[in-house]
């Protein structure tokens, strides 16, 4: 599907997502807008796929990406008739280093899901319905893949492994500040072709979370994802708290959550 949303028209490409990849309410979520890039820029082996993010992207709307290589290097331009949307950049990427996963406690407190979000939503029948979980020490979760997430050549469809990555750090910035907003800094390095079938382990630890100096809107996060104990994908991602937005997005998920897993990480905004 992502491959079929976009278009070539003169020398930029025309993309034009479907709202099964929604995120946040009326907009792109931003693990699928870094698979788009990966798909266009077709690298193999491991790469790092990042996205800095000017402004929310919209579902459904043809939008322009200009795309230009310098030697191993590929750059994408995401914009709207009105500016940029999204710098994008693949590159080629070292392997994953081996290091060590600290153990995971049990009572982990599930996180809200939603209908339509691509990672999370119960109604998305194409999305990942992945739950979210954390406790003191992290966000987490195991997912199973589905054979939709199987590629031509049996390898686990990158799209799962951004989304994923770029899930859980929206919720280790919504835990740290209460509030709602977006990623805005995605750098996701993929440490080559993931295999399909053994569930996902994703972890993001709470410890890593870090404000930016002289603007707490901004809190850096780290995410990994493992399959059969290795990992796969690692992550850099920057949350952006904006004050009042989790209003909407608590009002819509008190209709589908049970009111005490909103208010566990919105508390100013569910009573």
């Amino acid at each position: 599907m992502l491959r079929r949303a976009i278009e070539a028209s003169g020398p930029d490409l025309i993309l034009t997502l479907d709202p099964v990849f929604q995120g946040l309410p009326d907009a792109a979520h931003g693990g699928s807008v870094l698979a788009v890039f990966d798909a266009l820029a077709g690298v193999a082996g491991a790469r790092e796929v990042s996205g800095v993010y000017r402004r929310r992207v919209p579902l459904g709307a043809p939008l322009t990406i200009a795309r230009t290589r310098a030697d191993t290097t590929e750059t994408f331009v995401l914009a709207d008739g009105t500016g940029i949307l999204v710098d994008g950049r693949v590159a080629p990427a070292s392997a994953a280093p081996p290091h060590p996963r600290a153990p995971d406690r049990d009572g982990a407190q599930p996180l809200p899901i939603s209908r339509a979000c691509f990672a999370c939503g119960t109604d998305n029948a194409l999305g990942l319905r992945a739950e979210l979980g954390f406790d003191e020490d992290a966000v987490r979760a195991t997912w199973r893949p589905r054979d939709g997430f199987r590629r031509a050549d049996g390898s686990l469809a990158p799209a799962a492994l951004t989304a994923l990555l770029d899930e859980a750090a929206f919720w280790l910035g919504a835990l740290e500040t209460g509030e709602s907003g977006m990623t805005t800094e995605l750098r996701v390095t993929l440490h080559g072709t993931a295999p399909f079938g053994s569930p996902v382990v994703v972890r993001g630890a709470r410890a890593a979370v870090q404000a930016r100096a002289g603007d707490q809107r901004y809190w850096d996060t780290d995410v990994e994802a493992r399959i059969d104990g290795a990992v796969v994908a690692t992550a850099r991602i920057t949350f952006v708290a904006v004050r009042g937005a989790a209003r909407r997005l608590v009002a819509g998920m008190l209709a589908i959550n049970d009111p005490a897993r909103v208010q566990r990480v919105f508390p100013a905004y569910t009573r």
